[in-house]
């Protein structure tokens, strides 16, 4: 059987797939206006992977070299026990990095328990600074509470800690200054994300909202000076430094502007157990289906693994000008 010594994750254009991102939940107790659906419809617990489905395939994927797993929702903190699968991978062997992308709005009460559990990174979503924005981007998040959380990730001691900002012409992209500003008081990496074109919504008209990672580092020139640095995380992110704050790192992820496929190190697993090969493409390989019809046929399961990494695909064909052609919104998919 093939160890995770040898790597043979890698795909027909020669890319080592050691980055896996699970959803382990669509719901959330936000309803962010490029995310999902206002009145969305979430899917049946029965068609949700199991706690212990999630691991076990994990663990397989971990076997054949992933390094690196990212958890992610929907909200993952509101799942039920999910602490207990951070514990358990956190303890899987060869599983070099744990981390977390949340919306902060659990933080409060669970970010020690996070990191006593193996979580070493943690990416948290902010938009805004300002109270009202934050509403009406989040249709019912509360700003407080996720400044809150924020501060008690930082007294946790994680390794770093990253926030996220989905930038929306006229709706806060005249706080991007105020945001740098922020994440450099706090001493955080901050990057900023284009809309990624998933799902129908009717909050606002997507080519008319775009705005682009140059738009963004064309107007932080104008107050800081920003360096590029070879620097990443394991993911997409382009980084810049300022040197005058050492501590804080400004990266841009840009599916549209400046796409990343040539070096796509990654797959997602959504909740309900499908395997997606690619973020903007449909074609995926169902393991729900297989964990439940080989319950704890190890070997089997990795090489479903193996065949279904041999086709993912080359790239993605997102544009913000085109009709959404990718249905699932971005909380089923992972974020």
């Amino acid at each position: 059987m093939t160890t995770a010594n040898t790597h043979p994750l890698i795909d027909r254009f020669n890319r080592h797939i050691n980055y896996l991102r699970i959803s382990v939940t669509d719901r959330c107790d936000f309803r962010c206006v490029y995310c999902m659906d206002e009145k969305m419809q979430f899917l049946p617990r029965e068609q949700i992977l199991t706690l212990e489905e999630i691991e076990q395939i994990a663990r397989a994927f971990v076997l054949l070299g992933v390094k690196k797993i990212r958890i992610t929702g929907g909200e993952p903190l509101v799942r039920r026990n999910i602490l207990s699968l951070f514990e358990r991978l956190g303890a899987l062997p060869g599983l070099k990095e744990l981390v977390l992308t949340t919306n902060g709005s659990q933080l409060s009460q669970m970010a020690k328990p996070l990191r006593e559990s193996g979580v070493k990174r943690i990416n948290i979503s902010l938009d805004s600074l300002q109270a009202d924005k934050f509403l009406k981007l989040t249709r019912n998040g509360k700003l407080d509470k996720v400044l809150a959380g924020i501060d008690a990730a930082r007294e946790a001691g994680f390794e770093r800690i990253k926030l996220n900002a989905v930038i929306l012409k006229h709706r806060n992209h005249e706080e991007v200054p105020d945001l740098v500003d922020f994440a450099i008081q706090k001493q955080l990496d901050l990057t900023f994300i284009e809309e990624m074109p998933l799902g129908l919504i009717n909050s606002h008209d997507r080519a008319e909202a775009y705005y682009s990672s140059d738009d963004i580092l064309a107007d932080l020139k104008t107050q800081y000076q920003m360096l590029p640095t070879p620097e990443n995380t394991g993911g997409p992110a382009r980084y810049y430094r300022l040197p005058a704050h050492p501590d804080t790192r400004i990266g841009f992820i840009s599916p549209h502007s400046h796409d990343f496929c040539d070096t796509c190190n990654r797959v997602r697993l959504t909740a309900e157990g499908r395997l997606l090969l690619c973020l903007g493409q449909e074609n995926s390989v169902d393991l729900r289906r297989i964990v439940r019809a080989h319950p704890g046929d190890a070997e089997y399961l990795q090489n479903s693994l193996l065949k279904a990494i041999h086709n993912k695909p080359h790239s993605h064909d997102f544009s913000h000008e085109k009709p959404v052609e990718i249905m699932r919104y971005m909380n089923t998919t992972g974020g």
